[in-house]
């Protein structure tokens, strides 16, 4: 049985993902390491969702895809006295999901939305 993936300071977690990585057997390990070191890079279904994707290595070929979404929340700054608040990003992963075969190709990321994502990581 698979652990639920806990929020920490770099990433957030829906129900759903947590729900799809338990169906697939897909570990919070893999899913950072896939947003990580993405094989492709595109768009998402959703508005202002990025899709990435790594081959799973097993005898019949399959893809591992992730989505997320890039967020913006204001924390307190706990070192100061004031009420000073800054933004953070974040990555919330909404989904992954395992696909069966080799995928057709669809639109990449713009370049300056990868870069934010390394500059997070």
């Amino acid at each position: 049985m698979l652990k639920p993936p806990k929020n920490d300071q770099k990433y957030s977690w829906t129900y759903h993902a947590a729900d799809k990585m338990r169906q697939y057997g897909i570990g919070e390990g893999r899913v950072k390491r896939i947003i990580r070191f993405p094989k492709r890079v595109e768009e998402g279904i959703a508005p202002k969702t990025v899709a990435v994707m790594q081959p799973a290595g097993s005898k019949r070929y399959s893809e591992i895809w992730v989505m997320y979404k890039l967020t913006k929340q204001a924390t307190k700054d706990s070192k100061q006295k004031t009420n000073d608040f800054k933004q953070v990003g974040k990555i919330k992963i909404i989904t992954a999901w395992r696909y069966p075969g080799k995928s057709p190709e669809r639109d990449p990321v713009p370049q300056e939305v990868i870069e934010e994502v390394r500059r997070l990581l």
